[in-house]
């Protein structure tokens, strides 16, 4: 845990009881502060009862004794509309943060020079966070992950010299930390998401430009600085950040895309960087000649596909920024596990090669897999649809040799591949999967791919992604002859 002292001897309001809310009403305790806590769901006052967190009806109390007002990030700020506790505090002149901010307090007065990695962007921050903490953690570095992905910040160990924090934020996380001041920040895409938390429902134009200044925030006062320049408005963000000096570095996934002396790159499988002064290790050169190759992800199984391409490159500069040398990071990259349900994979029965993709719960998502996977697909989709169903996916259809339909979407999904892809209506996933191997046992392709990416949400039929991908695990790992990926 990470005292919050920052607040030591005042009363600090504390709204949404989820992991992260019971985590920052005991760090506040701890640091000295007196927390009122409460949440709308009975649930979440339940647990936060038993987890010893005073609570307040915070409806009635009298919001002239907080200090503040710490806000869950799934809490509306602003839009679709201010939640009733931000009005309160509002009204009473409170300010509204978030755990984080919180953090970044603490490590402000205790250890301000202490290493912090923050990460953020529509898609793939938890992979990028997860991978540099884990070359970091394997280059013998003493690493705490947490924020959007795993343990909420303030259950983590309180910053120190020579501990590094790797935390993944979200935008409505960034929204309530104002002091946000990372070592190194990484921004690695933007792209339409959330809006309706961003600006007004009639005006997305105003709400994706809301979005977009909210992630450029994590940079703007970052020591150093990784930014990706894939979609059109990072690389907008990138020209205000394009300076001839080692903190400000641009990604580029295409070498044949503008490019400046001081963007790493991507040749093929290939990680190139910018030339290193070989006076000074680890800092660039203002003479920007040759590029030199860091590291190949050819046949690393867990970064298959541009997108995670794009996060090893973001990973590889946030840790040479820490230091590292070359082989640390090749040897990071080698031996990345993966995360759970992205692009995860199980093992294989004969040839035949499992994925677990239940993290894509839409197309944008889907497409991600079926581009790293462009022939001999066997796809299990379906579930709860969203809007546009899967509609973009059709120029992939020509590598896909069956699909699979569960759940919500099975009629409207089988409309959109009919004709195009033969397909089978399987109502649930223990009859998908049984099916889809046996096809792709049948099979006569070198290496046929049974692939989970649903294109939906799971509330159909599942809790979660995660539980739907956990049952996509163990229905495979029953098969007969199954074999499990080997570790890395």
């Amino acid at each position: 845990m990470i005292p919050v002292t920052t607040f030591n001897g005042k009363t600090v309001a504390v709204f949404g009881l989820g992991a992260s809310g019971k985590a920052t009403a005991q760090a506040l305790m701890a640091g000295g502060a007196t927390v009122a806590a409460w949440d709308d769901g009975q649930a979440g006052r339940d647990g936060a009862h038993k987890a010893g967190v005073p609570l307040v009806d915070l409806s009635t109390a009298d919001w002239s004794m907080f200090a503040a007002l710490v806000l869950a990030p799934g809490v509306p700020l602003n839009y679709p509309e201010p939640h009733w506790t931000v009005l309160k505090a509002r009204a009473a002149c409170a300010e509204v943060i978030g755990d984080i901010e919180l953090f970044c307090r603490e490590r402000n007065k205790i250890a301000p020079d202490a290493p912090f990695i923050a990460i953020t962007g529509t898609n793939g921050k938890s992979t990028t966070t997860a991978l540099i903490a884990h070359i970091l953690r394997e280059a013998g570095r003493d690493v705490q992950m947490g924020g959007n992905i795993g343990v909420p910040v303030l259950a983590l160990e309180p910053p120190a010299m020579g501990r590094y924090h790797v935390i993944e934020m979200s935008s409505f996380q960034i929204d309530l930390t104002p002091s946000v001041n990372p070592t190194v920040g990484v921004l690695l895409n933007i792209t339409p998401d959330h809006l309706d938390r961003h600006g007004p429902a009639n005006d997305l134009a105003l709400a994706m430009e809301n979005y977009a200044a909210i992630k450029e925030r994590l940079i703007e006062s970052a020591n150093n600085v990784v930014l990706g320049i894939d979609d059109e408005t990072c690389q907008r963000i990138a020209d205000r950040f394009y300076v001839p000096v080692a903190r400000r570095i641009g990604l580029d996934m295409v070498s044949t895309k503008r490019t400046s002396d001081h963007t790493w790159t991507l040749r093929g499988s290939e990680i190139w960087s910018p030339p290193l002064d070989s006076s000074k290790p680890f800092e660039h050169t203002t003479n920007w000649t040759d590029h030199r190759q860091i590291a190949d992800l050819a046949d690393i199984s867990t970064l298959r596909g541009r997108h995670n391409a794009q996060n090893a490159l973001a990973a590889t500069v946030a840790t040479k920024l820490q230091g590292l040398y070359d082989e640390d990071v090749q040897h990071g990259l080698r031996t990345y596990p993966g995360l759970p349900h992205r692009m995860e994979e199980i093992g294989r029965v004969g040839e035949v090669l499992f994925i677990n993709d239940s993290k894509a719960t839409n197309a944008d998502s889907t497409e991600k897999a079926l581009l790293s996977f462009p022939k001999n697909v066997y796809w299990i989709l379906g579930g709860k649809p969203k809007d546009g169903g899967i509609e973009s996916l059709k120029p992939y259809f020509p590598g896909i040799a069956k699909a699979y339909l569960i759940g919500a979407a099975t009629e409207e999904f089988a409309a959109t591949l009919d004709g195009t892809v033969s397909y089978e209506r399987c109502g649930t996933l223990d009859i998908a999967v049984a099916k889809a191997a046996a096809d792709a046992t049948a099979s006569k392709a070198a290496e046929p791919v049974v692939l989970l990416s649903p294109a939906c949400a799971s509330y159909d039929q599942f809790a979660n992604f995660e539980k739907r991908g956990d049952v996509f695990r163990a229905l495979v790992q029953a098969l007969p002859g199954f074999t499990p990926r080997k570790p890395t």
